[in-house]
């Protein structure tokens, strides 16, 4: 049987390899090389800005003539690996080869005229005074920087459009294939159109991985994520609940149970591509309307407004805001699973909050007849006070949800019911099939309405997509156990029925458990815990039953292997003391700088112990995990060191900023060696990544010091420029 497709993460995705139309692997790496070198040319473009504001008045040391010729050549060298991509694009692409070539054209000219004009090496020599350099001729410089990023935006967009149509194609790829499977009788047929359906499913998640990685828009990467997370799991339920049909051709129910899996994978597939081409299907609603958290947030921002300006808003636009908004709360009163009190506590602040606001508008109107300062304070009275009401209803309507679904969750984890249904259906009890059907139906219109409200207080638009995602797959799940466990009581002896109903109880009760992480997460943005991106709750896990994935085992390289990843181990050992100490240094240990600097120096030890065969990482695909993390940890850093070199002099931000250019391509090399196919080569990729991991380290270490050096500086020049102050003050009093 062919592997259903990976977990949904990048890492998991890109660990698995299979045949496009171009050959996946090689379009793949097109499009890490492509984002590779994207992410190179940024920081480059920055250098640049600094080579055009620099002051032509200032001393032209050797040191400065030397970091701007070596700023000219890396962002030619960058563009030179850009433009070997775009064309490598170009020539697996004849729909766009000519769009893409004249791109990658342009961008080779602007970078060869960087070059030129950074080229410092005879400025000193008495025949280069007519010579053209970035100090003669700034406007040259500001048009091939204008042109090179122009050029490189071409590539980039031709390139996008490249990699949405892989997808499509995959997608339709599936879906012939899923016709196929829907209308297969025979079971050899089955097993090798599966096959065939395993490799195209493994190829779209690895595409769709790698595109929800890039998405920029936490809204659509949560969308992406919930997509492939159906997916995954029905890809599992889809082999059991056809085997089924195939074995119980005249059962009613087991086909009901095959159609719904067919059914949610093609509205899944659909998803993902409204995702990729940004066409919304028609008629569908912005979630972000039906949330009271940010109909409450939209609504204080506009009278906010009020304390700039008493003419932007109208009385009636606030009126309805709040009435739209007040409506919405009914969810919580009109559920026959809200507690009395709750209810009777969301009655009474939503008509605090109608009161306040008719007081708000009669202070407002007052305020916009004359103008007095006590006018102005019983404004900003009424705002705060209608403002603290609806942070009232707020932490009531939280408590209200959270607490339903804790209470759920928790009385719910035996999965008493899934079990009951188990042995009614081994047993062939109809009448136990009907009790506890009817139960199930129950416990599922309860979750249901759960996840609803706790939509409404979610707080991010991420977090509402992963509630409406557990919502349907509570909704469609539930029906689908309902209809498996009929066939399984109709055919009490069929091993393939029952494997079939344990399948979809593992799905029920993997979500049952992801509500737990999910009450977690809203937690922690109620009270304000969580400042970073949050991970998905959507992305799947591997499934108990899932017999096409093999469990990993560690991998045993052979002696002479084992002591050369030792030996690179040892030296990554003494790169993360040297990094230690650097770390050290610091006063401030928390700065950004240094927090990600120690995580990167914990991780790379972590690596180290695992060249002896100690520590938590076990198996080889541990440790793509762990590299994955690290080199995003390293692109962090950079972003952080790039953010502190602007409170730097020319010299000094040039020095810092080739160190960056220096690290960031390593990341970005260590990510490919980790997305690349091993094929049987464990050793081989073990061995570039810590190789690639020590070249980080080596850089990290350097990185440290320089900065550290540097933020010494700006502080004793503070301190000096303080103390000339203060004895100027002082001899001005005197």
């Amino acid at each position: 049987m062919a592997a259903s497709p990976g977990p949904a993460g990048g890492a998991a995705a890109g660990a698995v390899h299979g045949s496009g139309p171009f050959g996946l692997a090689f379009d793949s790496g097109l499009e890490i090389k492509t984002r590779s070198v994207e992410q190179t040319l940024l920081p480059l473009v920055s250098q640049i800005t600094t080579l055009i504001n620099h002051k032509d008045n200032t001393k032209k040391s050797d040191k400065t003539l030397q970091a701007i010729q070596r700023v000219g050549q890396a962002v030619n060298l960058a563009v030179g690996r850009f433009v070997k991509v775009g064309e490598a694009i170009a020539n697996e692409n004849w729909d766009l080869k000519e769009e893409i070539n004249i791109a990658c054209i342009e961008a080779k000219q602007a970078g060869e005229t960087i070059a030129a004009l950074t080229d410092m090496s005879s400025l000193n020599r008495p025949e280069s005074d007519g010579q053209i350099t970035i100090f003669t001729d700034k406007t040259g410089v500001i048009k091939a920087a204008r042109l090179l990023l122009s050029s490189v935006t071409k590539v980039l967009l031709l390139a996008d459009r490249v990699v949405i149509k892989q997808i499509i194609r995959s997608r339709n790829k599936v879906l012939a294939t899923m016709e196929r499977l829907e209308k297969v009788n025979n079971f050899q047929e089955f097993v090798q159109i599966f096959s065939q359906f395993g490799n195209e499913m493994v190829e779209f998640a690895h595409l769709t991985g790698d595109r929800q990685n890039d998405l920029k828009d936490e809204k659509k990467k949560a969308k992406m994520a919930a997509a492939r997370a159906v997916l995954e799991k029905c890809t599992m339920m889809l082999l059991t609940a056809s085997k089924t049909c195939l074995r119980h051709p005249n059962c009613e129910s087991a086909h009901k149970n095959k159609e719904g899996v067919f059914d949610r994978m093609k509205v899944a597939l659909d998803k993902v591509i409204e995702i990729v081409t940004e066409c919304k299907a028609n008629g569908e609603t912005d979630i972000s309307s039906i949330s009271i958290f940010t109909g409450i947030k939209e609504f204080k921002m506009n009278i906010e407004t009020l304390r700039e300006n008493l003419y932007f808003q109208s009385k009636e636009t606030l009126s309805a805001m709040l009435d739209a908004l007040l409506e919405r709360t009914e969810d919580f009163t009109d559920s026959a699973y809200t507690s009395h009190e709750h209810r009777e506590r969301i009655l009474e602040l939503s008509a605090q909050a109608r009161m306040e606001l008719q007081q708000l508008i009669s202070v407002w109107i007052e305020a916009q007849r004359k103008k007095t300062k006590s006018i102005d304070e019983e404004l900003e009275l009424a705002i705060l006070k209608i403002s603290h009401s609806l942070n009232e209803l707020k932490k009531e309507l939280h408590s209200t949800a959270v607490q339903l679904a804790a209470d759920l969750v928790k009385y719910h984890a035996d999965h008493v019911v899934l079990k009951a249904l188990k042995l009614t259906g081994v047993e062939g009890n109809l009448e136990g099939l009907a009790e506890y059907a009817c139960k199930l139906s129950e416990q599922k219109e309860r979750l249901v309405e759960t996840c609803r409200l706790l939509r409404h207080v979610s707080g991010t638009e991420p977090l509402e997509i992963t509630c409406i995602h557990a919502e349907e797959t509570f909704q469609v799940t539930g029906q689908q156990i309902i209809s498996a466990a009929e066939t399984l009581t109709l055919h009490p002896s069929s091993k393939i029925a029952k494997e079939n109903l344990d399948v979809f109880c593992e799905a029920w009760e993997s979500q049952i458990s992801d509500m737990l992480t999910l009450l977690r997460e809203i937690n922690d943005v109620f009270e304000g815990r969580r400042g970073e991106k949050y991970g998905y709750l959507s992305l799947p896990k591997p499934m108990k039953n899932n017999a096409n994935l093999k469990s990993l085992k560690p991998d045993k390289p052979d002696s002479e292997e084992q002591a050369k990843i030792a030996k690179l181990g040892l030296k990554l050992g003494l790169l993360t003391s040297d990094a230690n100490c650097e770390i050290e240094k610091w006063e401030d240990q928390e700065n950004e700088v240094v927090r990600y600097g120690r995580n990167m120096s914990s991780m790379a030890y972590s690596l180290y112990l695992f060249t002896r065969g100690e520590g938590p990482i076990k198996t080889s695909q541990d440790l793509i995990h762990q590299l994955e993390v690290f080199a995003e940890e390293g692109l962090k850093l950079a972003s952080s060191v790039q953010a502190f070199s602007k409170q730097l002099k020319d010299d000094d931000k040039l020095m810092l900023l080739l160190e960056i250019n220096k690290l960031v391509p390593l990341c970005h090399q260590l990510q490919a060696v980790t997305k690349t196919p091993s094929q049987n080569q464990v050793f081989l990729k073990v061995d570039k990544s810590i190789t690639k991991t020590r070249c980080i380290m080596a850089t990290l270490v350097q990185l440290l010091s320089l900065c550290y050096k540097l933020l010494k500086k700006i502080q004793m020049e503070n301190n000096r420029w303080v103390s000339v102050t203060n004895k100027d003050s002082v001899d001005g009093k005197t």
